[in-house]
């Protein structure tokens, strides 16, 4: 990277993230100079200059278009859009639970509950390669029998759509209540960064984190973010996932990460700014370090109550990018 690409990505994050850092401690005081009193908890609107930034009036959507197809009785996969970075997957078979996994180029195995008979949308974010896609049905217990296999070559037309379309976790439609909320964020917005700031000043405002959910979360737990919205209140994942899905319904590309911070498992969020190229785990500059700025850690940054759920947000390692 030049000198002077540098220089303006540092300035850029210098500026919004310090933004964050002071927002986030007036919240904490009660004070309420310099952020916007606006009920719906964002930051700023467009700058005074009048700049706004452009509104992505289509959210890209996920579809099973029938052209590239494998499967049996019970299992379908549909393969058209691979290129796009996902694939879509129906079980219709006799069993009560199916489960899918694939495994990616470096071979992580990333494993899933396929939720209902329609298709389900899982991303294929390991980039360009062979993938192995495999369908379990439940027998008993936690006993599981192979139901159908699949090997996939995959070149995505694009490394950032993996992390623009809808998924199993970061899912939404044109119709959805995070689609509407975002278009509304970025007309207050006078850029991308502005957008992600006010996404993030309206997630950590809006939403509480909730310990009866965390204390009883199921394994096979998949956010609904439109609830979450509704509910005002959520898990690490909830917020991982909302956040996404804001980004991403304004051609953003998000990362929803899994992982873990310290001991906790715990599930953070990565952006890419044309600007700055890709943000991990979305930072913020203290005064002397750039640390760790996660949506769960910026709405209880106050409270040790989270703490043995999300870690001290001191060591991260990503195991699964969505």
């Amino acid at each position: 990277m030049h000198n002077r690409s540098k220089h303006t990505y540092c300035a850029s994050l210098f500026f919004l993230l310090l933004i964050l850092l002071f927002g986030s401690s007036c919240l904490l005081t009660g004070c309420s100079g310099g952020t916007s009193s606006k009920a719906d908890g964002s930051g700023s609107d467009a700058d005074s200059s009048g700049q706004k930034r452009a509104d992505a009036y289509a959210s890209l959507v996920p579809t099973a278009s029938g052209e590239t197809c494998y499967g049996d009785d019970s299992v379908s996969i549909d393969a058209s859009n691979i290129s796009d970075g996902y694939v879509m997957i129906r079980y219709t078979g006799r069993s009560e639970k199916a489960k899918a996994q694939i495994t990616i180029p470096d071979g992580t195995v990333y494993t899933y509950t396929i939720k209902g008979s329609d298709y389900n949308t899982f991303p294929l974010t390991g980039g360009n390669g062979d993938y192995t896609l495999k369908v379990y049905e439940w027998v008993v217990d936690n006993s599981y029998a192979l139901a159908f296999s699949k090997d996939l070559s995959v070149s995505l037309s694009d490394e950032f759509k993996p992390f623009l379309y809808p998924n199993q976790y970061v899912w939404f439609t044109g119709d959805s209540q995070v689609v509407a909320l975002g278009r509304e964020l970025s007309d207050q917005s006078a850029d991308d960064l502005d957008y992600v700031q006010n996404s993030y000043y309206y997630v950590i405002r809006n939403i509480s984190y909730d310990n009866d959910k965390a204390e009883n979360t199921p394994t096979d737990y998949v956010p609904d973010i439109d609830t979450i919205l509704e509910e005002k209140k959520g898990i690490c994942f909830d917020y991982a996932s909302l956040m996404a899905a804001l980004l991403r319904s304004q051609s953003i590309p998000t990362k929803l990460e899994v992982g873990y911070s310290g001991e906790a498992y715990h599930a953070w969020i990565s952006v890419y700014l044309t600007e700055s190229g890709w943000v991990d785990n979305i930072i913020e500059f203290d005064g002397k370090d750039w640390v760790l700025m996660d949506p769960t850690l910026a709405a209880n940054n106050s409270s040790k109550a989270v703490a043995k759920y999300i870690g001290d947000g001191s060591k991260y390692t990503v195991k699964y990018s969505y």
